[in-house]
């Protein structure tokens, strides 16, 4: 079973990982082509408001809640009863996105004043804002089906092609970056119309892989189905719980709005890095593990639930903390390389590095708290979730309102890290206390090899990209030559991190589902 997640969780991670350096490549060229202005700060907003409610609707709530059901259906339910939740659920889902993608377009201004009050006091921005955030809100209806398929897709192994669909956003912005910009009058607008066929092919290209399970739905709407009600029932406190981090997030954005022109831009781009990581490992992990937790659960194996979830834990920890060290060390090597030339000058490095290094102090936290919340909604707890997301969300505000004068931008995004290491704390406590999870042993020996592999992996990393001087140094470098000492420096940091690893006496048998159950 170990081998089986671990291939699952690196198939999901591959997909991920090219996915995620496409959109690298799409923020490199957005930086390059339109900069940190005005523009860019209302098309992140434009793009961020529907972005932020497809996290609601689609791999956010609705993929925790409807997993775990359509998990139980498959394991004691005919295959008649399968279609038909996935009817029911696939029209009754898609009825009521495109209902609310209508009334946000009509209601565009309004919801530019929710997400970005500080606009209110630029009328250009502000117009600018409402006019594409009517082009990219039905974005929304494509990709809550677009993560309904996938759901489906997951529940029956099938982890690859929902992994790899994200790629097509990542390129459809580019193309509209590089091809459509010169035909607008305000270029920023192209940015906004990639957005929208991006939706309409993602959700295109996965319906022959439902096909080909033959579970192509037929949409039904009806709010009477048994599995719509209990997808409703879960999925109203989930929407909330499961996405504490991402309103965490948006309320930095607001905040935002009413700094410096650039910030909304410096804490996307901050955001972005933080999410690779988050993206490659903790969303694979968290794909992998739902539909199997929610397995053992439907078929009453508690103690494979609990093996499960600690080695989850553990290769969290093993990748997490070093992924941390790293970005914290090299973040002004790695903004230099990727985004100063063109409008995104030295000023803008400087400012988005401050918010990077304290983005990823809360990467633990991110992370964990997607694994941990697995462990709730595979046993259909949302309510749980919901009353910690609570407590760290007024976390992120208070902390907000005392850390954003002394420290900016890169307050808000200490706040959010802040919340997101509380959030996961009460997640994993709220196990302890209920005995769903009990950690097993071996765990203080794991925290200090990776402590140590963490100390021997930064000094290398400090000494070898310049240290106090790495902004200056890297600077004046040629864009060539500081892709390829970035490539080689993260090789040695990655390489140097598990050889002191296995130095320090860890192998795999102690991060196996085997090993555990043995110990």
């Amino acid at each position: 079973m170990s081998k089986k997640l671990i291939k699952s969780t690196l198939v999901v991670g591959s997909m991920t990982l090219i996915s995620r350096i496409l959109g690298f490549i799409r923020d490199v060229v957005i930086a390059q082509t339109f900069g940190a202005n005005a523009s860019t700060d209302a098309f992140l907003i434009a793009f961020k408001i529907p972005n932020f409610m497809r996290r609601l609707f689609a791999e956010g709530a609705f993929s925790q809640v409807f997993t775990p059901i359509l998990s139980e259906y498959k394991t004691q339910r005919a295959p008649e009863e399968i279609k038909s939740l996935i009817d029911h659920v696939a029209g009754t889902l898609g009825g009521l996105l495109l209902l609310i993608s209508i009334v946000s377009m009509l209601a565009a201004p309004l919801l530019v004043f929710i997400f970005a009050p500080g606009f209110i006091h630029s009328p250009e921005k502000f117009a600018l804002t409402g006019q594409m955030l009517q082009i990219t809100f039905p974005y929304l209806f494509f990709i809550a089906l677009t993560a309904f398929a996938g759901s489906v897709l997951n529940t029956y192994g099938q982890f690859a092609i929902p992994a790899l669909t994200p790629v097509l956003l990542n390129i459809s912005m580019i193309l509209a970056a590089w091809y459509l910009a010169p035909y607008f009058t305000q270029p920023i607008l192209a940015l906004a119309w990639g957005v929208f066929f991006a939706g309409v092919l993602q959700l295109l290209f996965q319906l022959p892989f439902l096909s080909r399970l033959h579970l192509l739905p037929r949409p039904k709407f009806s709010f009477k189905h048994e599995g719509v009600i209990r997808v409703r029932n879960l999925m109203i406190p989930a929407i909330f719980g499961v996405s504490v981090s991402q309103i965490n997030l948006l309320i930095d954005t607001l905040m935002a709005s009413f700094l410096v022109t650039g910030s909304v831009t410096w804490l996307y781009y901050s955001d972005r890095l933080m999410e690779f990581p988050v993206g490659v490992f903790g969303m694979a992990l968290a794909t992998v593990i739902l539909p199997n937790l929610s397995k053992r659960i439907a078929q009453g194996d508690h103690e494979k639930f609990v093996l499960t979830l600690d080695w989850a834990l553990r290769w969290t920890f093993i990748v997490v903390i070093p992924a941390t060290v790293g970005l914290i060390v090299m973040a002004q090597p790695i903004l230099t390389t990727l985004f100063h030339k063109g409008e995104f000058d030295q000023q803008d490095v400087i400012m988005t590095t401050r918010s990077l290094i304290t983005y990823t102090v809360g990467m633990l936290g991110f992370i964990s708290v997607k694994v941990l919340a697995s462990a709730y909604y595979a046993r259909q707890d949302t309510r749980t979730p919901v009353r910690i997301g609570v407590i760290a969300m007024i976390t992120n505000i208070c902390l907000n309102l005392l850390l954003i004068y002394p420290l900016q931008h890169a307050g808000l995004a200490l706040s959010t890290s802040l919340a997101a290491l509380l959030n996961a704390w009460l997640l994993y406590r709220g196990l302890r206390q209920q005995n769903i999870y009990i950690p097993q042993v071996g765990w203080l020996a794991l925290l200090i090899r990776i402590a140590l592999a963490n100390v021997v992996m930064a000094a290398i990393l400090w000494w070898g990209t310049g240290g106090m001087n790495a902004l200056s140094w890297w600077l004046g470098m040629g864009t060539g030559e500081r892709a390829l000492r970035l490539v080689l420096w993260l090789t040695i940091g990655i390489v140097s991190y598990f050889v002191a690893l296995f130095v320090f006496g860890l192998r795999v048998n102690h991060v196996s589902l085997k090993q555990t159950a043995q110990s």
